[in-house]
Parts: structure tokens; sequence; C-alpha cells
């Protein structure tokens, strides 16, 4: 088990661990050191094609661990800009590094559905009440 680490300030998280990371009308989305360290080591990430749009909470890719298969969520609705494709051969970046690596970018339609999102504080407090659950 990895070394918690510090839930960083900057973005907003979903129930379901994935940090959002706006920076004007583009929102980065990977997952939190949480979620990767549940999954265990990850061996496949399906990416989602480049100008496809989703709808809020859509399952937009794919994380694949030696335990199990893990969909990525929508965080609001958007068009995909950008993906990681140093993912397609080196998957377990996100084991490392889960708060550096984002998975994909969405051109956001609505910023304000980011709103519904947790702050850190919440998101911590979320994982507690998980980790107490299990």
């Amino acid at each position: 088990m990895s070394t918690p680490v510090q839930t960083p300030q900057d973005r907003r998280y979903t129930r379901s661990h994935e940090w959002v990371r706006v920076d004007g009308q583009t929102a980065y989305v990977g997952i939190t050191d949480y979620a990767q360290d549940a999954l265990g080591d990850i061996v496949f990430v399906e990416l989602p094609p480049i100008d496809e749009a989703f709808r809020k909470e859509e399952e937009v890719a794919t994380v694949e661990s030696v335990k199990a298969a893990s969909p990525i969520f929508a965080p609001a609705g958007g068009t995909i800009v950008e993906v990681n494709r140093e993912l397609e051969q080196t998957p377990e970046l996100l084991n490392r590094m889960p708060w550096e690596t984002m998975i994909y970018a969405l051109r956001l339609e609505d910023p304000e559905e980011l709103s519904a999102l947790l702050d850190p504080a919440a998101y911590d407090e979320h994982v507690e009440q998980e980790k107490a659950a299990h």
C-alpha cells in the first residue's frame, strides 16, 4: 500500500475518485491516489476518442488493473480535446504518479456542472467514510 499523499487543493473530486483540474474551459481528468491504491497494479487504460462528446457522469474511459476494470466518468458534459497517449505504453504511471497523470482533457460545455463536485476537504471525508465502511 502506498503512503497517503495529501489531497491536492487545486482541483475538485468526484465520488467515484476522479480528480478534475480546470484551466479555462478545459477540465483535465485523472484518478486519485486512493483510486489507484484500491485498484492495484494498473495494466491497461482504454482512452476515449478525440472529438467525442460525453454527458456528465457518462463513462469516458476504462482503467484495468490486475484486480478489476474500473470505468472513468465525465465530471461534466463536454468534448474530448486531448488524451494521454503515454498511458497506452505505460499505464502504471497512474500508480506511480496519480496526481500528475491526466487520462483525458474535456472542453466543458457548461463549467457550472463542476460546482457539484467535492472540494478537497469533502473528498477526504468521503474517502474516510469509504474506508470505514470496508
